[in-house]
């Protein structure tokens, strides 16, 4: 068994740097407390009124946002309200207004009824999208037009089911795994 050592730290020790505790006694500091001023005194825009046989000090200092009486809507003095000036360098490109958007002519008598005539015939031929395109509209336009039946929009939606279970036959195990997860997670939304 060695026998423990215990070392004394005396207090002769010089250190190179000041302790934090313990502090110096109020008085021996080196430094004198830091004083702030006071933000009413120093603050130029403050209005100062002494009345000397009461021996009180009024000291009134508005606030930074107060409105200004000179402010008007045709020229207002915050920066924020004011129109905006014209820059030198270039702007960024405008978003698309509404004389942009691209607007369907409207169809006739004919051929609306073309379109009806068209969709009901064979609906899994004649889609939205392809009517939409051939009569040059939108794909809701024909929906609202001419929409299925409920028998009809079964069928189409059985049909584009199986090609999407053949598409999802073809995938690898990892990716069905992520899509059941992503599918889970949509559902605890």
């Amino acid at each position: 068994m060695q026998p423990t050592r215990v070392i004394a730290f005396s207090a002769s020790v010089l250190r190179s740097y000041a302790p934090k505790y313990p502090r110096p006694r109020p008085g021996t500091s080196e430094r004198p407390p830091y004083r702030a001023p006071d933000p009413l005194t120093n603050n130029p825009k403050a209005v100062v009124t002494k009345l000397e046989q009461d021996k009180l000090t009024f000291i009134h200092r508005p606030p930074p946002t107060a409105p200004s009486p000179f402010s008007l809507t045709t020229a207002p003095v915050s920066p924020l309200l004011r129109p905006p000036t014209p820059t030198n360098g270039p702007l960024p490109p405008s978003l698309k207004s509404r004389e942009e958007k691209k607007q369907h002519p409207r169809l006739s008598d004919e051929d609306l009824i073309k379109l009806r005539e068209l969709r009901f015939s064979d609906p899994l031929k004649w889609t939205r999208g392809r009517l939409a395109k051939m009569f040059n509209c939108t794909n809701a336009f024909v929906g609202s037009i001419a929409p299925l039946k409920k028998s009809a929009r079964r069928t189409t939606y059985r049909i584009r089911d199986e090609e999407h279970e053949r598409a999802r036959a073809k995938w690898s195990e990892r990716h069905a795994l992520v899509k059941a997860i992503q599918k889970k997670r949509r559902e605890l939304w």
